[in-house]
């Protein structure tokens, strides 16, 4: 299982709060400060896409998290929705910048487990668990003091997981561990172009109509001398031997 601090990725940076001599002297601030750190985004990220509005928050995660391929590359897209849609629900919450700060590393470090630890659901609502008893209202009875979120955002922040990532968990499994096919987005088709006829009508486009709809249904080729010899003949043929029918029938008669 991982421990409360693990991540992979990301943007690092150092605390976002300044150190005083008070909090260097006491041992359960700095204890406090390490939960859930180094932090995801740092406060000058958040700060720059608290002032931008959804289509801004989605281009400066993208830059954030180095997505160049979001058009054609189905697992960025994803992962870029997952981190935009998390940012926006804590802007409605109206966190502060340190609960910005932990929820989003809360979010990056739930999916890397996932993605590295290959953590099973099982153990990541574990982890959670232990996670929100550090951050969360259940510190506050403990210690009295350094909750970072109440029991209503806590709880929020539960359900949110819940429905954003854990419901889902099978199919993040799938995005990470599961090799996909190529996807053929293009084809290459090879069209005969035709030679000038001399005719009525022009020739088709090279890249309009094939050969054999163009001979089949616009202009079908001339017919051959030898072939209308032999239909005239066979013709003349039919001919005389009816003729041949109705003397012999007068003869008898």
């Amino acid at each position: 299982m991982a421990t409360l601090g693990s991540t992979v990725g990301g943007t690092t940076s150092g605390p976002l709060t300044g150190t005083s001599p008070e909090s260097e002297k006491d041992p359960e601030f700095q204890e406090h400060d390490k939960i859930l750190s180094p932090d995801f985004l740092s406060v000058a990220q958040i700060s720059e896409m608290l002032a931008e509005d959804i289509d801004g928050v989605q281009q400066k995660f993208a830059t954030f998290l180095n997505f160049k391929n979001l058009k054609s590359c189905l697992k960025e897209a994803i992962l870029l929705d997952y981190y935009v849609s998390g940012f926006l629900w804590a802007r409605d919450m109206d966190f502060s910048v340190m609960q910005y700060s932990k929820f989003m590393t809360l979010l990056h470090t739930s999916l890397h487990n996932l993605k590295a630890l290959h953590m099973s659901l099982k153990d990541s609502l574990q982890w959670l668990g232990e996670v929100m008893a550090e951050i969360g209202p259940a510190h506050v009875q403990k210690h009295g003091k350094w909750s970072i979120f109440d029991i209503k955002q806590a709880n929020a922040i539960t359900d949110y997981l819940k429905i954003s990532l854990f419901q889902h968990y099978k199919l993040y499994e799938f995005l990470f561990y599961s090799t996909r096919e190529e996807i053929v987005i293009g084809t290459e088709q090879i069209v005969e172009v035709v030679k000038s006829s001399g005719g009525l009508f022009p020739n088709p486009l090279e890249e309009g109509i094939s050969f054999d709809i163009y001979s089949t249904f616009i202009e079908p080729p001339p017919i051959l001398d030898t072939e209308m010899k032999a239909e005239i003949n066979e013709k003349l043929q039919t001919q005389e031997e009816a003729f041949n029918a109705r003397i012999e029938k007068l003869k008898k008669a």
